[in-house]
Parts: structure tokens; sequence; C-alpha cells
């Protein structure tokens, strides 16, 4: 059975220099909700990529059900930030790393 990751790749929007401390705290409150839920299999910030916030790969049954979880993002409801959403199939020992 084919399993599927979702990369939401989060990117800076002219708005995201006006990104305050309640701002950061909704986004903080999203990734906790995210991870209680179990839909987050990483998340994190990037340093010194002009344009990109960070990522979030995300564990969901479809991309429909991802990309709702990235609507939801409150970085991408305020403005600050928009993404692109891409599907992940992870290579591992347990699916003989996709050979």
């Amino acid at each position: 059975m084919e399993e599927w990751l979702y990369v939401m790749m989060i990117k800076k929007t002219k708005e995201y220099r006006k990104l305050n401390k309640a701002g950061v705290i909704e986004h903080v409150g999203n990734l906790r909700k995210l991870d209680a839920e179990g839909s987050i299999e990483l998340a994190g910030a990037f340093k010194g990529y002009p344009g990109m916030a960070g990522m979030f790969i995300l564990k969901a049954k479809s991309y429909e059900e991802a990309e709702a979880m990235c609507k939801q993002e409150p970085l991408v409801v305020a403005g600050y930030a928009t993404y692109e959403l891409y599907r992940l199939q992870a290579a591992n020992k347990e699916n003989n790393y996709l050979l």
C-alpha cells in the first residue's frame, strides 16, 4: 500500500515583516493542535533562504485533507504567508526504499 506525506512549503509575503508576537503565538498554537492530532511528521523554520519561512510535513488521508490543514494555518489566514503543497512518498526499509 502506498503511503503519502504532504509537504507544505511556507513562503513569506510582503506582510510577513509585520508579523508580531500574537501572530507567532497563533502559529505555534496551530502546530501544537496538529501535533496533538498526530498530523505533523516534522515542522521547522528556514534560515538563510530569502522568501521562505519554513515547512510542515503533514500526515493526512488525502491531498484535500492536507490542503484544508494548510488553509487553516494562521500565517496563511492572516496573509503573512502563502504555501505550496506537494505529495511526498517516503522511501524507507518498510517499502524497500521504493524499489
